[in-house]
C-alpha cells in the first residue's frame, strides 16, 4: 500500500501527460492539469508518518519515501506546480500548441515531484534527468528566436549537468560500497572527484556562480507559469541534491563549506548589481533567483564549515527555500497579469498589493516570510567562531538585503511601466487572481506556519519576525533606489546584456567556428583543391563505413550488453 501511494505522486501528472500527449483534442484532459499536483500537496500533508517503501522490482531496488526535508520541500513544489498550474490554463487558452505546453509541463511536474520522493541516487537522478530535459519543452515553447537560443543554451548546460551528476553518483556509491541510498552516500562522505561532480553538477540546477548564465537567458523566453515554477520549484532540485549527498555531519567539510560560502556571496552581490542593470521585469527576476539562491548556497557552506550549527543552519536553508519559492513564483505571475489590470476601486489596490507584497517579503520587511527566513539564517552566526574573512559572514548577509531592495524597486518600476500601454480587460479571469493572490498571500501566512512547525527551542517567533536588524540595510537599498531612479527611470535597453558570461562564450565559439571554415586558406591546403577534395572523399568514405557497422541490430545489442555486463560488474565488485 505505501508504494502504491508513493508512487501515485509521480505517476498521476505522468499519466495524464500520456493522455493529453495521445490525444491532443480531448480539451477536457486540460482541465486536470492544475490538479495532478493535488496528489502531492496530499503526500506533503499527510506522508510524514507514512514509512517509505522499498520497490525491489523496480530498476535497482528504488526506494520512495518522505523525511522532515523533503515533506518542506514537498509542500512547497505542490503548492506552486498547483497555482502555477492555473495560471497557465487561462494564460494558455488560447495558444493552438497548448497541448504540447501542458505534456512538457506534465512531465516537468513528475520529475520535480518524484526527485523529492526518491531515497536511491538512481531514481533521483532519473526523475531529476526528467524534469530538467521537460523543462526545455517550457523554455523553447514560444518558437522565437530568443526562445531558441534560450533552449540551446539551456540544454548544454543540462545535458554537462547530467553528466556531471551521473559520473558523481557513480564514484560515490562506488565509495559507500556500492549502496545506492542516498543516506548511506551521504555517511561515506564522498571525496574528491565524486564531491566535486556532484556539487557542480547540481550548482548548474541551482544557478551556482559562475554556472548561472541559463537563468536569465530561459526566463525572460518561457512563458510566464513556467518561469514561476522553474525559478520557484526546479532551481530548488539543486539545492536538494546538496541537502542529500554533501557530507554535512558532525565532521562537516572546512574547504568546501568556505568554498560555498564565498560563492554564494559573490552570487548574492554580483546578480544584484547585474539585475539592477536590466530593463525587462523577467530578466531582473531572473537575477533576482540567482542572488538568492547565493544567499542560500551560503547557507549551505556554513552548515559544512560549523557542523555544530548545521541543525539550526539546514532547517534555516529549508525555511529559506520555500519562502523563495512562493515569492518569486508570485512575482513571476505578476508579470503575466498585465493584461488583467482591474480599471479602479479595491481590484486595484489588491492588483499592486499583490506585486508589492512579495517584493518586500523578498527584501526581509519584518513580519514577512522573508524576516522569518533571514533572520533565523543570521541568528546562530552572532556567537559563531569564526575567522579571518568569514567572522564578516553575518554582515554580508545582512548587506545584501540593500542589493534585494534595489532589484525590487527596479522590478517594480519597470512592471508599473509596461501597465501604461494596456487595456482594462472586460472581465477579470478568476483563475489568475486566485493563483496569483494565494501565492503572494503566503509572504504573510507561511511566517505563521513555520513559527508554529518549528520546536521552539530554536525558533523564538517574535525575534525572527519582528527583527530590525534587516530594516537598515532595506533603507540603504530605497534610499540607493530613489537616487538612481532619475537617472534610470526611462531606459528602455538593458546597460548589461542578458546572460552575462554566456556572450563572451557565444564570441569565442562563432570565433572558432569561422577559423574552422577558413582552416583550408590558413594551413595552405586551399592552394591544392584536387588534394582537398580526395581528403574529403575518404573521410566520407570511412564515416559512412562507421556508420553502417555501427547502426547493425548485432553491434548495438553488444554495445548494450557489454554496458550492462560492466555496470554490473562495477555494483557487484563494490
Amino acid at each position: 500500500m505505501n508504494a502504491l501511494i508513493w508512487l501515485a505522486i509521480p505517476l498521476v501528472p505522468l499519466l495524464l501527460a500520456v493522455l493529453i500527449g495521445l490525444r491532443p483534442h480531448r480539451t477536457r484532459f486540460n482541465r486536470w492539469v492544475p490538479w495532478a499536483a493535488l496528489p502531492g500537496l496530499g503526500g506533503a500533508a499527510f506522508g510524514g508518518d507514512i514509512e517509505p517503501a522499498a520497490l525491489d522490482w523496480l530498476m535497482l531496488n528504488t526506494l520512495l519515501g518522505l523525511d522532515p526535508l523533503g515533506q518542506a520541500f514537498l509542500a512547497l513544489t505542490s503548492g506552486l506546480w498547483l497555482a502555477a498550474g492555473l495560471f497557465a490554463l487561462s494564460d494558455r487558452q488560447d495558444d493552438p500548441l497548448r497541448h504540447r505546453f501542458y505534456a512538457f509541463w506534465l512531465l516537468a511536474l513528475s520529475g520535480n515531484l518524484g526527485l523529492i520522493l526518491a531515497q536511491d541516487a538512481l531514481s533521483f537522478y532519473l526523475f531529476f534527468s526528467l524534469m530538467s530535459l521537460a523543462a526545455y519543452g517550457l523554455v523553447v515553447h514560444s518558437n522565437t528566436a530568443e526562445a531558441w537560443r534560450a533552449g540551446r543554451i539551456y540544454l548544454i548546460l543540462a545535458v554537462v549537468g547530467e553528466i556531471l551528476l551521473f559520473s558523481g553518483f557513480v564514484m560515490a556509491i562506488h565509495q559507500a560500497g556500492g549502496d545506492t541510498r542516498l543516506t548511506a552516500i551521504a555517511e561515506a562522505r564522498p571525496e574528491g572527484w565524486g564531491l566535486a561532480l556532484l556539487v557542480l553538477g547540481f550548482g548548474i540546477k541551482a544557478g551556482m556562480l559562475p554556472l548561472h548564465f541559463w537563468l536569465p537567458l530561459a526566463h525572460p523566453a518561457a512563458p510566464v507559469a513556467a518561469s514561476a515554477v522553474l525559478s520557484g520549484a526546479m532551481i530548488k532540485a539543486g539545492l536538494l541534491g546538496w541537502l542529500r549527498v554533501l557530507p554535512l555531519d558532525e565532521t562537516g567539510h572546512v574547504l568546501l563549506g568556505e568554498t560555498l560560502v564565498l560563492l554564494g556571496l559573490s552570487a548574492a552581490f554580483l546578480a544584484a548589481l547585474a539585475g539592477v542593470l536590466q530593463s525587462r521585469p523577467k530578466t531582473i527576476l531572473a537575477y533576482s533567483s540567482i542572488s538568492q539562491m547565493g544567499l542560500m548556497t551560503a547557507g549551505v557552506g556554513l552548515a559544512l564549515a560549523l557542523p555544530d550549527l548545521r541543525a539550526w543552519l539546514l532547517m534555516a536553508v529549508t525555511l529559506y527555500a520555500v519562502h523563495h519559492g512562493f515569492a518569486k513564483g508570485a512575482l513571476f505571475l505578476a508579470a503575466g497579469m498585465t493584461a488583467q489590470r482591474p480599471a479602479g476601486g479595491t481590484g486595484r489596490l489588491a492588483f499592486f498589493l499583490f506585486a508589492v507584497l512579495p517584493a518586500l517579503a523578498l527584501a526581509g520587511m519584518p513580519m514577512t516570510s522573508g524576516a522569518l527566513a533571514k533572520n533565523t539564517l543570521k541568528e546562530p552566526l552572532y556567537d559563531a567562531d569564526l575567522a579571518g574573512w568569514m567572522a564578516h559572514t553575518e554582515f554580508a548577509l545582512t548587506l545584501a538585503a540593500a542589493g534585494t531592495t534595489l532589484l525590487m524597486l527596479r522590478f517594480l518600476w519597470r512592471w508599473y511601466q509596461t501597465q501604461q500601454d494596456t487595456q482594462t480587460p472586460p472581465r477579470a479571469d478568476s483563475r489568475r487572481w486566485w493563483a496569483w493572490g494565494g501565492l503572494a498571500a503566503m509572504s504573510l501566512v507561511f511566517p505563521l506556519l513555520g513559527v508554529a512547525v518549528a520546536p521552539p527551542e530554536q525558533v523564538s517567533a517574535w525575534v525572527v519576525l519582528t527583527s530590525l536588524s534587516l530594516v537598515w540595510p532595506i533603507g540603504v537599498g530605497l534610499v540607493l533606489g530613489l537616487l538612481a531612479w532619475r537617472w534610470a527611470r526611462d531606459r528602455d535597453r538593458p546597460w548589461l546584456q542578458e546572460g552575462d558570461l554566456v556572450v563572451p562564450l557565444e564570441w569565442l565559439a562563432h570565433t572558432s567556428q569561422r577559423l574552422w571554415h577558413r582552416r583550408p586558406a590558413l594551413i595552405g591546403v586551399g592552394r591544392h583543391p584536387a588534394r582537398l577534395r580526395w581528403v574529403r572523399y575518404r573521410l566520407r568514405e570511412r564515416l559512412e563505413l562507421a556508420e553502417r557497422v555501427l547502426t547493425r541490430w548485432e553491434t548495438i545489442g553488444l554495445l548494450f550488453a557489454a554496458a550492462m555486463l560492466g555496470l554490473y560488474l562495477t555494483l557487484w565488485a563494490g
